[in-house]
């Protein structure tokens, strides 16, 4: 096969998974609660799966002077954090739009700080920006919340998977346009 026929079948595969991510994050936005339940099971597996390792590598280490009981509590830690989740996927929509709230109130906060230190650097200005649109967030979830809980980290997942399948589309695009170019300068 070709160069360029390689190159070609792979910018169009490009371009079917951009448009499965557009499709998918618009049905995130239309069905912010069953994405934002989907993302809590999720993020209840990854605690699951992480407490199992932490548990796995402070056996496997005991002998080497790890703390063989911190590891395990620490493993116990994240198997009931990520099982409560799992179990009660409701909850923990509730609890993860909490911490969504604090953590984009936390990072507009050090965004302020950034923007204040580098305020003679060209550029800067967009960290002030950057850190009052978080902080306008963080205050729409607060003032929201617990109404918010069932659609905000599900438009949120939604809105971000939208834009990565727009920007992957106009880039895959871009490369087959180029692409096509160089291929017709070969002939």
């Amino acid at each position: 096969m070709s160069a360029n026929r390689e190159i070609s079948r792979e910018l169009g595969w490009s371009v079917v998974v951009s448009v499965l991510m557009i499709v998918a994050g618009a049905l995130a936005i239309i069905l912010p609660r069953a994405s934002g339940i989907a993302v809590t099971i999720l993020v209840g597996w990854l605690l699951v799966f992480c407490g199992v390792a932490h548990m796995v590598y402070a056996w496997h280490t005991r002998r080497s002077g790890g703390r063989l009981l911190w590891g395990i509590l620490l493993g116990i830690i994240y198997i009931v954090a990520g099982g409560y989740l799992l179990l009660h996927p409701t909850a923990g929509l509730v609890s993860l739009t909490v911490v969504l709230a604090v953590y984009l109130f936390l990072e507009s906060v050090l965004e302020f700080i950034l923007a204040f230190l580098l305020r003679p650097l060209p550029g800067s200005g967009w960290l002030l920006v950057d850190g009052i649109i978080t902080l306008i967030l963080a205050i729409m979830i607060w003032l929201t919340w617990p109404a918010s809980t069932m659609w905000m980290i599900g438009i949120l997942v939604g809105v971000s998977i939208l834009f990565s399948g727009i920007a992957r589309l106009m880039i895959s695009l871009a490369a087959r346009h180029v692409a096509k170019r160089l291929s017709a300068g070969d002939a």
